[in-house]
């Protein structure tokens, strides 16, 4: 008998602080460590299957990466030292302790594979960095959306099962755009089917992530994230279908695998950005933080009166 309410929040303020991260620097963050981590284990396939050229493309492009990703780090933090302060504990349940682990074990065998490929010594202890560089380049790429997700922010915490599929998809999707802008041609057939997978995934990452989020879903559909993940999505479809019909087209085939690579990596940036600013819009707006958690109320309702637990005496 009574009207549903309207939600207000107290004097209209968000009811959780948005994170203080500066987007260029953690959303770029985020991308630079996917395309380090994926990269070094398509470098990986590349150097254990006799592709030198695009394995050393490869290992040097994910040194790089990696060292842009790490200084972003830095920068946000302020301060190297907050950076090797968080080295002093391990503790397996925090995200960002487990990544700052994760950096300060890849980045040196990243380091190594770079400098063993690049120079041709030690071949050795170039393929012990390779694969050492691999093992721990999935956790390096995907972490920092359980580093998200284990936020309070409605737009990453909801989507908590789903973000870090997305990552990988994504990630995957730069280190094949990558492989196709500096491999030869006669190189690069795993990178394509690596690019055609990884899009595939992204999408159906993407939109179950959107299922799952409900209301909150508008964030990722409106504003400037909406433009960066419609964008991400275009240039992803469009650098796998490029990577695919490249070698079909003769004299421009090579120029269109590099399109296409292009098209990748942009597309991968805009997909970090993108989740990275929906997530900023979630927390800043309070009916994203309360609206959720009355939806989950609801099916919780809902489920336990289909199985004739519900009690209205309860409420």
């Amino acid at each position: 008998m009574v009207p549903r309410a309207e939600f207000r929040s107290y004097y209209g303020r968000p009811i959780i602080k948005a994170p203080s991260w500066a987007p260029r620097d953690i959303a770029g963050y985020f991308f630079l460590g996917g395309l380090a981590g994926a990269g070094s284990v398509l470098a990986a396939g590349a150097h254990f299957t006799g592709r030198p050229v695009t394995a050393t493309a490869l290992k040097v492009s994910s040194l790089g990466a990696i060292g842009l990703s790490a200084a972003a780090l830095v920068n946000d933090l302020g301060r190297p030292s907050r950076f090797t302060h968080m080295l002093r504990v391990f503790k397996p349940t925090s995200p960002m302790s487990v990544g700052s682990w994760l950096l300060g074990i890849y980045g040196p065998a990243a380091g190594v594979a770079a400098a063993t490929a690049v120079s041709g010594t030690f071949r050795r202890a170039g393929a012990a960095a390779t694969l050492g560089a691999a093992l721990t380049g999935p956790a390096v790429a995907t972490y920092t959306a359980v580093l998200a997700a284990d936020t309070a922010v409605p737009a990453w915490h909801g989507a908590y099962r789903e973000l870090p599929y997305l990552f990988a998809a994504s990630a995957t999707a730069a280190a094949s755009g990558m492989a196709l802008v500096t491999g030869p041609a006669r190189e690069t057939g795993p990178a394509r089917c690596a690019a055609v997978l990884a899009a595939a995934a992204d999408l159906a990452a993407s939109a179950a992530a959107e299922r799952r989020l409900g209301s909150v879903a508008q964030t990722w559909r409106q504003g400037r994230a909406g433009t960066l993940l419609r964008a991400a999505r275009a240039l992803t479809v469009g650098g796998a279908v490029s990577a695919v019909t490249a070698p079909s087209l003769g004299r421009v085939a090579r120029p269109a695998a590099a399109l296409g690579g292009l098209a990748l990596l942009a597309g991968s940036a805009c997909t970090r950005f993108g989740v990275f600013a929906a997530g900023i819009a979630s927390a800043e707006d309070p009916r994203h933080t309360v609206v959720p958690q009355r939806e989950r109320l609801e099916r919780e309702r809902a489920a336990r009166e289909n199985d004739g637990e519900y009690d209205p005496n309860e409420e």
